[in-house]
């Protein structure tokens, strides 16, 4: 996303704000004071803020949307907090070996161009002992489960109804089964792969 729609998304997931401070919090217990923590496609950075302010971590967000990392250095700016937004492609990232000890991906993943190549990098980025947690959509999840999360969002009726519009026809082709990923995963070096799944998404921790 550039320009007017990815400012359009940015104001439409900042109503969000809590789901972002809550899951910052829940990742906040699994870290040590110091962590080095990369977020890959973070978007309008809310997360990556909402951590920094929980923490003393060293945090860095990845987007390949210009707009996007303007948008994310703007909000951290705002709230005060220092972190590293960069503009860069999830299949080439421009870090060291063994740079991280947590990597985060929220919401994006369907939207790599190469998959299995990002998932490579993850590794690659990620120190010995390391941990990445992919948060994504499911393509099997039901329509009615894909409305009731939606209409909890409280987006209004207007945005309601794009968000839905966009699901059905756009991101629900695009998203995985938890066999696909299982399937990619197979070709990649993690050592421990654990896959949880909800009405909607799943979630995949793997460690290297």
């Amino acid at each position: 996303m550039e320009g007017p729609i990815a400012r359009w998304y940015a104001s439409l997931t900042g109503k969000g704000l809590q789901e972002f401070k809550s899951l910052a919090s829940r990742i906040a217990t699994r870290l040590r004071r110091g962590s080095s923590v990369l977020e890959v496609a973070p978007g309008p950075g809310y997360f990556a803020v909402e951590l920094r302010k929980m923490g003393d971590y060293r945090v860095t967000g990845l987007d390949i949307s210009e707009t996007f990392v303007e948008i994310a250095r703007a909000n951290a700016a705002r709230a005060g907090v220092a972190v590293n937004f960069r503009h860069g492609n999830a299949s080439n990232m421009p870090f060291d070996n063994d740079a991280f000890d947590f990597l985060f991906c929220r919401a994006a993943f369907k939207n790599f161009a190469e998959p299995l190549r990002a998932l490579e990098e993850m590794h690659r980025v990620l120190k010995p002992g390391g941990t990445a947690l992919i948060i994504d959509l499911r393509r099997d999840a039901s329509k009615e489960s894909i409305s009731q999360g939606i209409d909890a969002m409280e987006l209004g009726a207007v945005n309601s109804i794009i968000t839905k519009l966009t699901f059905r026809f756009m991101l629900l082709k695009r998203a995985y089964t938890r066999l696909e990923f299982e399937q990619f995963l197979a070709q990649t070096k993690f050592q421990e792969i654990e896959i949880q799944e909800s009405p909607i998404g799943l979630e995949l921790w793997l460690t290297k």
